[in-house]
């Protein structure tokens, strides 16, 4: 039987939120330990200030991201911001669990024997093209934590945007604080 690869389309329209979702290799709970997840949301951090786009909501949750994103287009591109936070964070993190020869490293491996953090393929990439789609993506990524019974209220999870939602700063969306 032949394995047919779907490729994902993306579509680059200036001023156009992006909902993503990136998953973790097998769907496994690779951010399962805190100082995983707060080392992804500083190397976000990271990426943020050295790319042109603007965050307007995230969550780090066990085996997944997402984020909802406007890329500084034509410069940046969706395709660029996760190669920049994708594969260095991943080269981290494996090269750490081959340090101390962690157990997981058995799980990641694929059939050829590379170890994986991301899973293959693009994710979910979605166009955010109105203010009331805007609005409900970002509460669907705050609620996310909430949903899956980890957390009372979404700004009890420290890996998500949505405590600087509770208490409304007054930061423009482009100096979202991670």
């Amino acid at each position: 039987m032949t394995r047919i690869r779907r490729t994902l389309k993306r579509y680059e329209e200036p001023g156009h939120g992006r909902y993503l979702t990136c998953s973790c290799y097998g769907r496994l709970p690779l951010f399962g330990n805190d100082r995983i997840k707060d080392a992804f949301a500083e190397h976000l951090a990271r990426v943020r200030s050295r790319l042109d786009f603007q965050i307007h909501a995230w969550v780090i949750m066990p085996e997944h991201i997402h984020l909802l994103v406007t890329p500084g287009l034509p410069a940046v591109r969706v395709t660029d911001l996760l190669r920049a936070m994708k594969r260095p964070f991943a080269a981290l993190v494996l090269a750490r669990w081959r340090a101390i020869d962690a157990a997981i490293l058995d799980r990641v491996r694929d059939a050829r024997g590379a170890a994986h953090f991301w899973q293959d393929g693009g994710g979910y990439d979605r166009n955010i093209v109105s203010d009331r789609e805007l609005y409900e993506k970002v509460q669907y990524i705050h609620d996310n934590p909430v949903r899956r019974g980890l957390i009372g209220r979404p700004a009890d999870w420290p890996w998500s945007s949505a405590r600087w939602y509770e208490r409304r700063e007054g930061l423009a969306m482009d100096s979202f604080p991670i």
